[in-house]
């Protein structure tokens, strides 16, 4: 009698397991939507990254700085993180800026969401370029305080497998635009895994 009520509790478990193990989609020759064209493209970035940041105008006495940047798939692929800090910061988030994004697609839109290090969340929707190799994200509204201002506007502009653009627009309060630009390679490690 046990074993059966054991066999009955072990088999809805094993069958929710498979289901959720099966790792290969159906097939479908219907085109992508461009929601998940642009996803692709962000996730083709997935690596660490290195380069140098250019501010304009300079802000905190910060001009130029070599930054590093890295993006990884999540969540059985239905997510992407991205992390930057300057190069050479002490890995200690609760005393240095480490912004973290994250890129999700939802229902018919891809959609970023930026946990700043001024304590707000600024969401964003993409828009890719026809040739998809530019992903520019539009901002769609914010959480948090914006005192200290929030995160506009973010472009991905792909140069070539291991090299990428990142611009992105901060609005300091007054709605004074700060434009960050930086130019990425990929790092020496992650090149010789590809």
């Amino acid at each position: 009698m046990k074993l059966h009520r054991l066999m009955l509790l072990l088999i809805p478990l094993s069958l929710s397991t498979v289901a959720l193990t099966q790792s290969e989609p159906l097939k479908s020759n219907a085109p992508k939507p461009e929601a998940q064209k642009s996803f692709d493209t962000i996730k083709s970035l997935a690596g660490s990254w290195q380069g140098q940041v250019i501010m304009n105008p300079p802000i905190h006495d910060m001009g130029k700085a070599n930054m590093e940047v890295s993006l990884h798939v999540t969540s059985r692929g239905n997510a992407m993180v991205h992390e930057m800090k300057e190069a050479g910061s002490p890995d200690d988030p609760a005393k240095y800026d480490h912004p973290v994004t994250m890129f999700y697609l939802d229902n018919d839109r891809l959609l970023l969401t930026h946990y700043c290090d001024a304590g707000n969340r600024p969401r964003m929707t993409a828009r890719t370029s026809p040739d998809g190799k530019t992903v520019e994200f539009d901002f769609v509204d914010v959480s948090g305080p914006t005192d200290h201002g929030h995160m506009q506007h973010a472009v991905f502009t792909i140069v070539d497998a291991n090299h990428h653009i990142e611009d992105w627009t901060y609005l300091m309060p007054g709605d004074k635009p700060v434009h960050a630009r930086m130019e990425l390679q990929r790092a020496a490690a992650t090149v010789a895994a590809k």
